[in-house]
């Protein structure tokens, strides 16, 4: 999906419980007594998301916005503690993430948000933060015929280095969403869960050739 404007961002929100807002950091975005969650230091830490945490504690009687900018900068702890609430958002609280680079979120934040994209993104792998060698490793992925990912697999599990067979899945998980927003077509999304649990088998030390066979199937 896309938006215009950063005056769309509110009336959106307003509709979801937790939205991704892909857009340049630079463009300027406020809304009304927010909650704003930005880094202190170089990450958004889990105290300042218990803080925050904290002041949903409270029934809420209006409308309330949590925005969290840039989304990229929630620490791994302090995103984990995150995913109930951007699951389960209460009543009247609706989460804003706004990040230049969705494949820098962690999948299980990807998967509990509906994701818009500020149209200047003309490709699907326009912008991506990415080598190009990465890139066309993520595209073999999304377009492999069963019969291929064996040989995908070997040359992705000759990188030996899993945080980088994680960039590369990222990427893939990216592009696949840009790509939906982009065609409508259906086969990118219905791809999204196989490669959202492949990032997180790799990321908890599964077998790197064998899940990319496996759950890419």
């Amino acid at each position: 999906m896309f938006f215009n404007s950063v005056n769309e961002i509110e009336p959106i929100s307003l509709k979801v419980g937790c939205a991704i807002f892909v857009m340049p950091d630079k463009i300027d975005f406020s809304i009304k007594n927010a909650f704003i969650l930005t880094p202190e230091k170089a990450n958004i830490s889990i105290e300042q998301v218990r803080d925050m945490l904290g002041f949903l504690s409270v029934k809420q009687t209006s409308d309330r916005f949590i925005i969290i900018r840039p989304a990229e900068a929630l620490g791994d702890e302090a995103a984990n503690a995150l995913l109930k609430n951007l699951e389960e958002p209460k009543d009247k609280v609706h989460f804003i993430l706004i990040t230049e680079s969705p494949s820098k979120l962690l999948p299980t934040i990807l998967s509990r948000a509906s994701v818009y994209f500020l149209k200047t993104k003309p490709t699907p792998d326009s912008e991506i933060d990415a080598s190009e060698m990465d890139k066309k490793i993520a595209k073999k992925l999304i377009t492999a015929k069963p019969a291929d990912l064996p040989a995908i697999a070997d040359e992705i599990n000759k990188l030996k280095d899993r945080t980088h067979v994680l960039d590369i899945i990222s990427t893939a998980i990216e592009m696949l969403y840009k790509s939906y927003f982009i065609t409508k077509k259906d086969i990118f999304i219905k791809k999204l869960p196989n490669f959202l649990a492949l990032y997180e088998n790799i990321e908890k030390n599964g077998h790197i050739k064998l899940h990319i066979v496996a759950d890419l199937l």
